[in-house]
């Protein structure tokens, strides 16, 4: 079998903070190896963003070494055998060779030990069970190479027993498949998550959440929702978009591409749940999401999509009094699902058209400040109380319609006659 390297594959083989870590380790006798996500990406072409470190030195002992090379030692879990250096400001994990003794589908005993094939055969997927020492040669003790080549997301052994351990796994395999994934989802492990899916009911919303936001960030997540529906996992976790529908995904994830909108998971969830404030408030609270993203949620359900024949002066005015955030989603939705339909529809091709110019300006539009203000009309004679609201609502009404085009002058001077009583009832009439 050939040699599989790192070699021109990853700078940061490079790094010289990473080789003082290595060294350190692999004094004495003992073994540290650059393990699972660094080793993956550098493989698939992929970026790296963290680098894991896998050693048989125990906890202690790393960090006693780490200290003694003048590193900063940060016990991260340390229980659980992590320890984590920081050298020249850059953070490694450093976790000690480990085999499950004993789970309960959330989390895991473990024994510290000195075997690196039980160490890889307690990981997920066969692309994360993977090492690399310094030099950059990669050590495939689980097959993870031709998964990788074949861009294949594989249970490392029996799928069902590597759920049962996690039943976060289940989420984690459509994840990558999401991410890395090519043609079909392994038949073995679609199954082992059809048939487990139950017990996602037992994992922390926290968790949960977390794995659809990294799942809907994917390049193009589409083909995992159609399989995650397929296995009834998407509806075990997401039960909102049973009746909805996930055809919008595919439009979306193609005008992000074709425009260069950035990836919005957000956005892409609104593209599969309905648009019902109320349920989504529940959705919210069901997968503890942030309050920022739950009041972007319910702020796009309860804001009227704007037609694509919209006129500017409407769409401003909906900007002003409204939710732009809401506005822009809505239109970008709307765009989206034109484009798509556009193909064999000319007039979803003139209603795309209309939908591009009204984001436009919804994108280029920042809320004018009101002139004149309550303290403004007191100066003027109004005395606090319901008719003094009822004026500066009104004078605002006129400033809006004039698409903002009135001036602080002309705004006092309409305030001064009404208060004079020439407008009975203290209103102001728009101009024209």
């Amino acid at each position: 079998m050939t040699a599989v390297s790192l070699d021109g594959r990853a700078d940061w083989l490079r790094d010289e903070a990473l080789g003082r870590v290595l060294s350190v380790l692999c004094e004495g006798g003992e073994e540290a190896r650059i393990a699972g996500g660094a080793v993956r990406n550098a493989l698939l072409g992929e970026p790296v963003a963290d680098i894991d470190i896998a050693t048989t030195t125990l906890p202690d002992e790393t960090a006693r070494r780490g200290a003694a090379a003048g590193f900063k030692v940060v016990p991260t879990g340390a229980a659980h055998g992590t320890i984590t250096l920081v050298v020249d400001g850059h953070p490694y994990e450093v976790t000690t060779l480990r085999a499950d003794i004993e789970t309960d589908g959330r989390r895991a005993t473990v024994h510290f030990g000195r075997d690196w094939k039980a160490d890889a055969e307690r990981r997920d997927f066969t692309i994360n069970g993977l090492y690399a020492r310094a030099d950059g040669s990669v050590v495939d003790l689980v097959g993870g190479v031709a998964d990788i080549e074949s861009r294949t997301i594989r249970f490392i052994g029996d799928a069902e027993t590597r759920i049962r351990e996690d039943y976060l796994r289940i989420l984690r395999f459509f994840r990558f498949f999401a991410w890395y994934g090519s043609g079909r989802p392994d038949a073995d492990g679609l199954r082992a998550s059809a048939r487990l899916k139950e017990g996602l009911d037992g994992l922390s919303a926290e968790r949960v959440w977390s794995e659809l936001r990294k799942l809907l960030a994917a390049p193009d997540p589409a083909r995992a929702l159609l399989w995650m529906r397929q296995a009834g996992v998407l509806t075990r976790v997401l039960p909102e978009s049973e009746k909805w529908g996930i055809d919008a995904i595919h439009a979306l994830v193609a005008a992000e591409r074709d425009l260069a909108w950035p990836v919005d998971p957000l956005l892409r969830l609104m593209a599969i749940v309905p648009p019902d404030a109320a349920r989504l408030e529940l959705m919210g609270r069901r997968l503890r999401l942030a309050k920022s993203e739950t009041a972007r949620l319910t702020g796009w359900a309860q804001t009227p999509p704007p037609a694509a024949a919209t006129t500017e002066p409407a769409l401003e005015r909906l900007l002003y009094y409204g939710d732009r955030q809401a506005v822009a989603d809505r239109l970008r939705l709307a765009l989206a699902a034109a484009r798509g339909r556009a193909v064999a529809d000319t007039a979803a091709l003139v209603e795309a058209g209309g939908h591009a110019r009204l984001l436009d300006r919804a994108e280029k539009w920042s809320a004018p400040r009101m002139p004149v203000s309550g303290s403004d009309l007191k100066q003027l004679g109004a005395h606090d109380g319901p008719a003094l609201g009822t004026l500066l609502k009104s004078l605002e009404a006129a400033w809006v319609e004039s698409r903002f085009a009135l001036s602080r002058e002309a705004l006092v001077g309409m305030a001064a006659e009404a208060i004079a009583g020439e407008r009975p009832g203290g209103t102001v009439d728009p101009p024209g």
